[in-house]
């Protein structure tokens, strides 16, 4: 727990719950909707946006799933989508918020392995972007050939006034990454200054949030935060044991000995976090199996940057489909729908978050190329 990069968790928690609280997430999706709303599928195509914005400011997919969803859902039924249709694109879409920086996850990735906060937020920029692109693909293709409803065109004064509207949301990206980018300050200060940020553009500029509302989104955070430097103080109890235990040495000889090369490994690791994913929360796994395959990834010379964003995307995948997915959970709670039906909603975008994860697996530049570029790695 003396790690500094841990503060950043209930910072950014905190920035999150703010921002859901005070209205930048109804302005992004109104910016969203003017950019993408005349294409077909225009609604579920702004819920892809919508999630891609606010995740580069929340750093939590459930708060993702929340803000957009609760806001987006009942316009998209109410404009004659299916149910289906929104749940999966805003379950899905949701999970970008732990792959776009900043993110939770990463933070947690980087206390069990050490590895650079700000290399890891950089490295989630082009597989975030990549994976909205094939969302919105998907949603896409499916309005089309169910012919969804679309909406008129806005005009070009109509887009700047929304994206005047939620430019204040929006700057919120420029400070984390522009910050953390110059050197200007750490991952941690970066994610002081979201918290602090995000409070005054809800309560004095926005002014959507009341200075009483204030101590309520305070104490909603802070259950949270315990709630995840809980789990963080047992896994890294039972990181310890493990460790001194050698057994993350004697599993990387027993793979090194059988001839387990780097494609099979990861294949490997793959199906273990999809696995693992099926019964625990993101921030269990990465805390137990980090320590545990970190060791064999970097014995088989895998880029510790690049295993991380592989380690993130496997918990999207989990985070959208059953037994505890979190995100399904959390959407059911929206739509109100049952966790089976939702599982049959996701499926479409479900199987294009694996193929992406396949794509992630074995092509690790897409991971690196943004941080070596910066000078990051």
């Amino acid at each position: 727990i003396e790690k500094f990069e841990i503060m950043a968790i209930p910072f950014f928690i905190l920035a999150g719950n703010f921002l859901t609280h005070g209205g930048v997430a109804r302005r992004m999706i109104r910016f969203a909707t003017s950019m993408v709303g005349h294409w077909y599928g225009g609604l579920g195509l702004a819920g892809v946006l919508a999630c891609a914005l606010f995740a580069a400011v929340s750093g939590s997919s459930p708060a993702t799933v929340v803000a957009i969803g609760s806001i987006l859902m009942p316009a998209m039924v109410k404009a004659g989508f299916p149910k289906r249709f929104g749940a999966g694109v805003i379950t899905t879409s949701g999970a970008l918020g732990i792959l776009i920086p900043p993110s939770i996850v990463m933070v947690m990735y980087s206390v069990a392995t050490n590895t650079s906060v700000g290399a890891l937020f950089m490295a989630g920029v082009i597989p975030g972007i990549g994976l909205a692109m094939v969302l919105g693909g998907v949603t896409w293709y499916r309005a089309r050939t169910n012919n969804y409803p679309r909406m008129a065109k806005s005009s070009f004064a109509e887009r700047f006034k929304a994206f005047r509207e939620s430019a204040w949301g929006l700057l919120l990206i420029v400070i984390v990454m522009g910050g953390i980018y110059s050197g200007m300050f750490t991952p941690t200060e970066a994610a002081a200054m979201s918290a602090v940020y995000a409070f005054v553009v809800a309560v004095f500029v926005y002014k959507d949030l009341s200075l009483s509302d204030v101590p309520r989104v305070l104490l909603n955070s802070a259950n949270m935060s315990a709630m995840l430097l809980y789990i963080i103080t047992n896994a890294v109890l039972f990181s310890f044991i493990m460790t001194n235990e050698n057994i993350p040495q004697t599993l990387a000889d027993w793979m090194l000995g059988h001839g387990l090369g780097m494609i099979a490994f990861l294949l490997a690791v793959n199906v273990i976090l999809l696995l693992a994913g099926n019964f625990m929360e993101p921030s269990s796994i990465v805390l137990i199996f980090a320590p545990i395959l970190f060791p064999v990834a970097m014995t088989l010379g895998i880029d510790p940057v690049h295993f991380g964003i592989l380690m993130v995307v496997n918990m999207e995948v989990g985070m959208c489909h059953p037994p505890v997915g979190l995100n399904l959970y959390v959407a059911s709670g929206i739509t109100k729908m049952g966790i089976t039906e939702l599982t049959i909603a996701v499926w479409p975008w479900l199987l294009s978050m694996l193929a992406f994860l396949v794509l992630i697996t074995y092509v690790p530049i897409i991971s690196t190329w943004l941080p070596t570029r910066l000078g990051m790695m």
